[in-house]
């Protein structure tokens, strides 16, 4: 399961067309109380951007969390780096 934290999944999405450059990036990270979060954090390609942290009490749970996240930025058109 850690391993699987060590490796974040990064996503972009870029149409010059619509002036859109989008980076996305999801990544599992342990807490101290033995839970495990996931942290995602998009935005425009060079910018800072935005983060966001949800708690799960399993690391499966999180795993699986990530994994329909993931899906959906697929569908929404991003290309995984």
């Amino acid at each position: 399961m850690l391993n699987d934290a060590a490796k974040s999944l990064l996503f972009h999405h870029v149409d010059p067309e619509r002036n859109m450059a989008r980076f996305y990036v999801l990544s599992l990270m342990p807490t101290l109380f033995g839970e495990t979060s996931v942290v995602r954090a998009w935005g425009r390609i060079g910018s800072r951007g935005q983060e966001k942290m949800e708690t799960f009490e399993s690391g499966d749970t999180a795993a699986r969390a990530r994994a329909a996240l993931a899906r959906r930025r697929l569908q929404r058109g991003y290309t995984q780096l």
